[in-house]
């Protein structure tokens, strides 16, 4: 990330839990709707995270993941 970038950041994360809610929420509007993507309101995309929440495979943290990224 650019400094600035990382200052907004370093910024953002010392809002309360709320507050940083509301900012996600006004930053995700400002993009433009994904097309192609889905959404969570797709029947079909619950339906599979349902399959995989009960399939009794192992759980990976999103720290986890987000590290090997």
């Amino acid at each position: 990330m650019a400094a600035d970038t990382d200052a907004i950041f370093d910024a953002a994360m010392n809002l309360p839990e709320p507050e940083r809610l509301v900012l996600v929420t006004r930053l995700m509007d400002t993009l433009p709707p994904d097309e192609e993507g889905l959404s969570m309101d797709d029947p079909e995309l619950l339906e599979e995270l349902d399959r995989r929440w009960n399939d009794g495979s192992k759980r990976i943290p999103w720290s986890e993941l987000r590290d090997q990224g």
